[in-house]
Formats: C-alpha cells, structure tokens, sequence
C-alpha cells in the first residue's frame, strides 16, 4: 500500500505544476483570440469598404486630419485584446467549466464597443457606422465560438487527468468522501483529488470506497502538501481546524503556485445567488433566498408564448405529418392526453402523440415486476416496452411524441424548461422536500433530461429538478434548451 502511495505521489510530482498548464493554456488562448480579431475587424474593413485605402477625415476644413481605417482597425484591435486581458477572460478560474468566462468576454466587449461610441460622439469622430456595428457582434459571437471549442479541447485533456488542478483535501472523514466524490464525477472541472489529510494515523490508506490516498493527518498538512505534490488545498470542514490553524496554512502556501480553497457546507446553490461579502475579517457568504414572482417570472411567460408560438407554426407540417402516421399505423386517437401534476399542486392534461397502444395503462401493473435496468423506484421505464408501437418507437427515439406539449405550453399550463411533469401515483411516493418542485410550471425539458434523462436514479432525478427550481433563471433556460438539441440527437436515455 505504502510501495503505490510513493508511485502514485511520483507520478503527481512529474506533471506539470498549475502555473504553467494555465500559462500554457492563457498563451494559445491569446492566439487564436489575435487571430480572431484579426480576421473579424479586417475582414469586416474589406467587406465595407473594400480593398481601397479608406480613410477619416479629422477637424474641420481648414485644418482637416484624414486616418486610414487601417490604423483604426488596428487601434481595435490592440484595445479588445487589452480588455480581454484586463478582464481576467483567461484567467485560470474562469477557464473550463461555468458561464464565468463567457460573461467576462461579453461584459468586455460591450464595454470597449461603449467606449468607442462614447469617445467618437465627444471628439464628434464621424466613424462608418456599419463597420463598427458589424465588426462587435460578429466579433464577440466568433469569440464566444473559439473559446467554447477550446473548452471541448480542454475537457478532453481534463479526463485524462492532464490541465487539471491537483488537489489536496483536508477535513473530516465524511466531507472528504463527499467532496472528493463531487470532483471525482466532474473531471471536466478541473480539480484532481490526489490525496486527502483527515484525523487519522492510517497513513498510506486509502479513503473508503475510493482510491484516494492518505497521506497525512491535519497536523501534518504542510508535510502532506509537500510529499504529495499538490497545488491546491481544499478544507471541507473547518470543526477540526481551528481558525488559526487555516491562517497558519495559508501562509504557508508558496504565493502564485499554491492556492487554498474552502468549500462551504452549501450544497446545489447556483453562482448568482451567493455573494461574498468580508465583514469584520470574516469572509460571509450571503445566499441570496430563490424568488418565484415579478419581473422574472413575467419573462419566462413571454419566453414561452413567443418560442412556443413560433414553434408550433414552423413546425405545423410536421405535427401534421405525424398525426397521420398515428392514425394509420395502429388502432387509437392521435393524441394521448394524461392527468399530471403542475404549478402549485393543479392538474392539468399533458398532451403527446399516442406511442403506445390504446390499453398500455392496464398493461403497467403486468410489466411492473418484470426484471429491468431502466427508470427507478418512482419512475417506471423499460427499453423495450411491449407496449410501444412501431412508429412510437421512432416518436420516442427523437422525443417527437412530446411535440404536442407545445400547446400545453402556449396554454399556460407547462413551461418549455422545468421539472418533469409527475403523476398522482408518483407524488403520493414524494417526500415532503420534493413538493417544492410545484413551485414552477413543469416543464418539456429539464435538467434531468440532459443529464441523463431515464438512465438516472430517483434522488439524481429529484436533485436536478430542486437544483433548477432553487436556481431558475432565463439565461439557464436558454443553456438547457440547447443541451436539449444535443441529448435528442444522441437519443440516450430515450426509451
């Protein structure tokens, strides 16, 4: 045990240390970012104003200054990438995961293109409207585009355990489990557990049910850090160290190369709600309580009357193209419409296209003891249900018998992103938390269908959608919607 706990902390100490993979990584970032910017701003000057020297003119007749565009294209340039860089939109806490880089780059943008409005009306600079209002947007879009491939890139290095984090968690028992099972199931994360520091004198053992090694106790942390090889130290629990002690570690760690992170014991909380504020020395973190009312909920409205109403008449051919198909092909009404559980308790009828036969719900209780691997102790599911039809196995493949929802949509009784809409027999099963799901309309899509829609168990199910309900927001709808797009065309977890 000793013997692999020496190879294990060998291998760590040959990877690269966090400095230089996101130095490595800021740099290539920096080039395709020049790049890009080069080939938008120029590209939008030749579309504009073609290959001829272009030029504005400066000051008033008798004393005129003409600047060729090309020097105002430059000028762009070198100030976007300045901002770029200013605000922090490569920076190694920000790279990977989230929306934080994302935002940076946008809030940036806007702000340098604020800029150049703001200096042209005061110096009453006479720039060519279009290139400006071409250039920004195509630019920030491109940007956006590059740095999300370069996200797919960096996912692909972080599960082979390359440009990521090597984390040091110290704690108890429990929450080192805990933690380290979080980071575990998100390598894309960036933050590799190599080693953990709990109250204890097995060193050289490894935490229950994982392969993480022992390799120190809380009064060896430093020596830990050393042996291990770790850049990044994570407290889990604070009941076994003393405030002091935490100052103490700290100060310890080598600036620039070594970082502590404290993990609270906050669990499913979205980053908009949690604001940190130092009062006194103390660094408080205040959790903002979720709201369901006012403006926001009148915009997930609007969202939904708009995009459903826009759907329903683009999709119209084929709606009808596949009501035919049902009709046709097996004996039943085109729609099956079923009493489900929604906003605050209401029932309402949840409509799709019929994919199974017209005596399925008399069928359940034979298929129920079956032996399956699908659904859960709630949600029933099987993969090869009997009771499906030919052609509603091609509707479910691609989630198309779910279309009709679109009018439970417009109608008000179901929103496009939500929890899934349950059955009565369903919530009879809840346990009292799980109601606060009824706080928002259920939803076509949601959380849980992107992440792994009938492959996951109960309580993941039941996590997902409090996770979404406690952290709803417009822009976290857009992000689901397209998850959406993504897990259909997969068609995992669709039976």
């Amino acid at each position: 045990m000793l013997s692999e706990t020496a190879q294990s902390q060998s291998s760590n100490k040959a990877l690269p240390p966090a400095t230089t993979w996101s130095q490595m990584y800021a740099r290539r970032v920096f080039v395709t970012d020049f790049l890009v910017l080069v080939w938008v701003i120029f590209g939008v000057q030749i579309a504009w104003f073609g290959f001829s020297s272009a030029e504005l003119d400066l000051g008033d007749n008798s004393s005129q200054l003409a600047i060729n565009y090309t020097l105002i294209s430059l000028a762009i340039l070198v100030a976007w990438l300045i901002v770029l860089s200013v605000y922090g939109t490569r920076g190694r806490r920000v790279i990977g995961t989230g929306t934080q880089e994302y935002r940076l780059i946008a809030d940036s943008t806007l702000r340098l293109f604020g800029l150049v409005a703001i200096l042209a009306f005061l110096f009453q600079v006479d720039l060519a409207r279009g290139y400006i209002l071409i250039a920004f947007p195509v630019g920030l879009i491109v940007l956006l585009a590059t740095r999300w491939m370069w996200r797919r890139w960096l996912a692909v290095q972080r599960a082979k355990g390359e440009y990521t984090s090597r984390v040091l968690l110290v704690g108890s028992t429990a929450s080192v489990v805990h933690i380290a099972r979080e980071l575990n199931s998100r390598p894309d994360a960036g933050y590799k557990v190599i080693g953990a520091c709990i109250p204890t004198s097995l060193v050289g053992a490894t935490l229950d049910g994982t392969d993480i090694p022992i390799v120190g106790n809380l009064s060896r942390i430093e020596r830990a850090l050393e042996v291990s090889g770790a850049d990044t130290v994570v407290i889990t629990s604070s009941d076994e160290l003393p405030p002091q002690r935490v100052r103490e570690l700290s100060w310890s760690l080598e600036p620039g190369r070594q970082h502590l992170v404290v993990a609270p014991s906050l669990v499913d909380i979205g980053g908009p709600r949690i604001h940190t504020r130092p009062v006194a020395g103390l660094p408080l973190i205040h959790v903002e309580t979720p709201r369901y009312e006012g403006s926001k909920r009148f915009a997930k409205r609007a969202f939904d009357i708009a995009v459903s109403g826009i759907l329903i008449i683009v999709a119209s051919p084929v709606l009808v193209a596949i009501a035919l198909g049902v009709k046709l092909t097996s004996d039943g009404p085109i729609l099956f419409r079923q009493d489900r559980v929604g906003y605050n308790g209401t029932h309402f009828n949840m409509l799709k296209f019929r994919s199974m036969v017209v005596d399925a719900e008399a069928l359940l209780s034979t298929l129920k003891d079956e032996q399956r691997e699908e659904g859960n102790s709630v949600l029933f599911k099987m993969r090869h249900d009997p009771r499906v039809t030919p052609i509603g196995r091609v509707l479910r493949r691609f989630s198309l018998d779910e279309l009709p929802q679109l009018l439970n949509v417009f109608g008000g009784s179901m929103s496009l992103v939500g929890p899934r809409p349950p059955l009565e027999r369903e919530v009879e099963q809840y346990e009292q938390h799980v109601h606060r799901r009824f706080l928002v309309k259920p939803g076509i899509t949601g959380l849980w269908q992107v992440s792994g829609r009938s492959n996951l168990s109960w309580e993941d199910s039941v996590r997902l959608d409090l996770y979404y309900v406690e952290n709803w927001s417009l822009t976290g709808d857009l992000v689901i919607l397209w998850r959406t797009a993504k897990a259909v065309v997969a068609t995992e977890g669709a039976y």
